[in-house]
């Protein structure tokens, strides 16, 4: 295809690591895992990072750390503010978990979460806000965070598409309790599949390196509060404290993940320079409404909304992106609440969503990569002029 939606990051660095790897005969969880967390927490500022077997896994995880943690823990019927637009495993580990989600509309040119909505969302009920960072572009984080500290609230960042985006000098993904990230084919660094949670609370940190195996105490710190050691070490051997998951991921990914992590400020750069080409070329054209950039985005890739006002037939448009060789998709998961598995939940609207579904009916992505995309991007500039 002329222009992917997704493209390879690898090099021969990330074979030879995995070669290394599989000569060592060791694939589980192991030395390159714990390597691969002190580098990447140490990347971005944070005291622990764990990680796991995916970003979903890693939403998943740290909701139960705060289902299980020994103050103030979530419990079933507590309300969480979300965005109307995100990946599915946002959600669902909150509905695993018996939270009531209250669904806040989003801003139409930024795509995330519509803060000047945060006070009508709150009730007695609210006990956390998971703030999105859409597409590499920062949500506004310092805002959610500050408003979370006045109301006594957990934040759980989900920052699985917006690794290295910044707000205001500082790194998306370290202002939650718990923040999360994935490392899927098409993300910011890949390890084919795999994840990380980022914390500088050590008591959430134990709990999510206990959950993501089996609940298992065998790699908590031995000065670890969440238990205390008994006498018999073939009883501690096997010890189970949590009702947990097998999550865990592999030395391959996290050998990968290392090769991966040095070569990330230059992916990041690259995007930027994409990034700066498409605003470009896009800008003062409100035929079409772009990706409004909030802090410093890592530029996932390149979102566009058809304007209303315009009545342009997406159809028509994805006809001529299909005939030009462009992939294209829908933006993360469109509107959530048009999903069916909508049934299953327990939530609430907060007002109109008339933005998130905008972009859920008119909008669209195609791809951004860590190398020169001049060539794609000028050519779907001149496909959408033709047509």
């Amino acid at each position: 295809m002329f222009y992917e939606l997704a493209a390879s990051t690898w090099g021969e660095e990330e074979k030879a690591a995995m070669a290394d790897v599989i000569a060592s005969g060791r694939y589980t969880m192991g030395e390159q895992v714990l390597a691969f967390e002190r580098e990447f927490a140490g990347y971005f500022g944070m005291d622990h990072g764990i990680m796991v077997n995916s970003g979903s896994s890693a939403n998943l995880v740290a909701t139960a750390a705060l289902a299980y943690k020994s103050d103030r823990p979530l419990q079933r019927g507590d309300e969480v503010i979300v965005p109307a637009i995100s990946w599915a495993t946002t959600y669902h580990p909150l509905q695993q978990y018996g939270l009531k989600l209250r669904f806040v509309d989003v801003d139409l040119e930024t795509l995330n979460i519509d803060v000047a909505q945060l006070e009508r969302a709150l009730t007695p009920s609210t006990r956390m806000i998971v703030p999105v960072s859409i597409l590499g572009n920062p949500a506004a984080l310092d805002i959610i965070r500050d408003f979370a500290d006045a109301h006594g609230l957990y934040v759980l960042e989900d920052n699985c598409e917006s690794m290295d985006a910044e707000l205001a000098g500082r790194k998306t993904g370290t202002f939650g309790d718990l923040n999360t990230f994935s490392f899927f084919f098409s993300h910011h660094i890949s390890t084919m599949e795999g994840g990380m949670i980022l914390t500088r609370d050590r008591e959430l940190s134990d709990l999510c390196r206990s959950l993501r195996a089996h609940g298992w105490t065998r790699d908590l710190p031995a000065d670890t509060a969440l238990y205390q050691r008994k006498s018999s070490d073939h009883f501690e051997a096997y010890r189970f404290i949590l009702p947990g998951y097998n999550v865990r991921p592999l030395e391959l990914e996290a050998a990968v993940g290392r090769c991966q992590l040095a070569k990330l400020p230059g992916f990041t750069a690259a995007r930027r320079r994409n990034l700066a080409l498409f605003q470009e070329l896009f800008a003062g054209d409100d035929r079409f409404i772009i990706q409004r950039e909030h802090g410093k985005s890592s530029s996932f890739c390149f979102t566009v909304i058809l304007n209303p006002k315009h009545s342009l037939d997406r159809e028509k448009i994805f006809a001529a992106l299909k005939e030009a060789d462009i992939g294209f998709r829908i933006i993360t998961g469109g509107c959530f609440l048009r999903h069916d598995v909508m049934k299953y939940y327990d939530y609430e609207v907060v007002g109109s969503i008339e933005n998130a579904i905008t972009a859920h009916e008119l909008g669209f992505f195609v791809g951004n990569h860590p190398f020169d995309l001049t060539p794609q991007i000028v050519r779907l500039r001149e496909v959408l002029d033709r047509f």
